[in-house]
Parts: C-alpha cells; sequence; structure tokens
C-alpha cells in the first residue's frame, strides 16, 4: 500500500474524528448538554436535581422558595462529615451556599422517588 493511500485512510478517519468531536462539544457546552460529574459533591447534587421537590411541614415559610433551593443544588458544597450518607431508605444531606451574602445550610433528605427539604439555617462558624 502507497504512502498517499495511507495518509488518505488517515484523513479520512481524521475527518470522521473531528466531526464527531465538535458535535460531541457542542452538545456538552449546551444548556441542556451532557454534564460530567466525577468528584462526589457533583454526583449528589445532580441526582438532587433531577427528582421532584417536596417541603417539610416544619420548614419556615420564608424558605419554601424553589429558586433558593435550587441554587444550593447547583452551587452548593455538600458537608459529608455531617450527612448520613449510608442511612435506609433515605440519606439526609446537608449542603452549604452562600446566597445573597448569607451563609446557609440546607438539609435535605434524598429518597428513591423524590427529595424533602427539612431545614434551611444560617450557618454558624
Amino acid at each position: 500500500m502507497g504512502f498517499l493511500k495511507r495518509l488518505g485512510w488517515y484523513l479520512v478517519g481524521l475527518s470522521i474524528g473531528l466531526i464527531f468531536l465538535v458535535f460531541f462539544l457542542k452538545k456538552k457546552s449546551g444548556e441542556g448538554g451532557i454534564d460530567f460529574c466525577y468528584l462526589p459533591n457533583c454526583r449528589v447534587l445532580k441526582d438532587l436535581r433531577s427528582k421532584p421537590l417536596t417541603f417539610s411541614e416544619s420548614l419556615r415559610e420564608q424558605y419554601r422558595d424553589t429558586l433558593l433551593i435550587q441554587s444550593f443544588f447547583k452551587d452548593g458544597d455538600v458537608d459529608f462529615s455531617k450527612s448520613e450518607t449510608k442511612s435506609k431508605p433515605c440519606k439526609t444531606y446537608f449542603i452549604s451556599h452562600d446566597y445573597n451574602g448569607e451563609e446557609l445550610e440546607l438539609k435535605v433528605k434524598n429518597c428513591d422517588k423524590d427529595i424533602e427539604v427539612q431545614a434551611v439555617k444560617p450557618t454558624i462558624d
């Protein structure tokens, strides 16, 4: 097989790979694109975002704001040392987040089918 034939096949394969890569990266960078979560914090928050949200009866009315809760699930930091990750049937997570200059902590119960927000309180350092 001559050098030009091998070069031609190489360029065909390279162009197919580049086309695939362009579509793949465009999908990843889009708003509803692919989201890669390798770290535990990202995986927990992604799981919480994917389930229906309910509020505990004991939760104060001022914290029953879906935008506030979604900001925890998007940019929050899960405190695994306080969280109960092995409990059955629902795991309990503590998530801290700076919301409008105020450091808040969210306590959420993660069950198989849904999540329940149990408490939102200011963080005391």
